[in-house]
């Protein structure tokens, strides 16, 4: 069920870029002739410049450190590495943690 919301709202994202792109056919705006005005295109080379300032200064740094050091090396390498145990049929870190109930 979870994965047909997900899809439903990719097809309302769909069908919302379409009218749009109908609704300005529909008043004579060409599309393309708007981003290939000089103003058009400058404004696009100030937002991707933007952008890859904020990256370089102030967002690479935490995101690689984040993905390096904590997804890759505790999240990723641990799946792995259970993914192999379970594939030639040893136990994976959950029965060789889990709590043992003796009685």
């Amino acid at each position: 069920m979870y994965a047909h919301q997900k899809n439903k709202g990719l097809i309302k994202l769909i069908i919302l870029i379409v009218l749009g792109v109908l609704v300005l056919s529909y008043f004579n705006f060409d599309i393309k002739s708007f981003i290939d005005q000089p103003t058009t295109q400058k404004n696009i080379e100030y937002i991707v410049e933007g952008a890859k300032y904020v990256w370089n200064e102030h967002l690479a740094s935490p995101v690689l450190y984040f993905w390096n050091n904590i997804f890759i090396d505790l999240l990723w390498s641990s799946f792995v590495d259970n993914l192999e145990r379970i594939k030639v049929g040893e136990p994976h870190d959950f029965e060789l943690n889990a709590p043992v109930i003796t009685r």
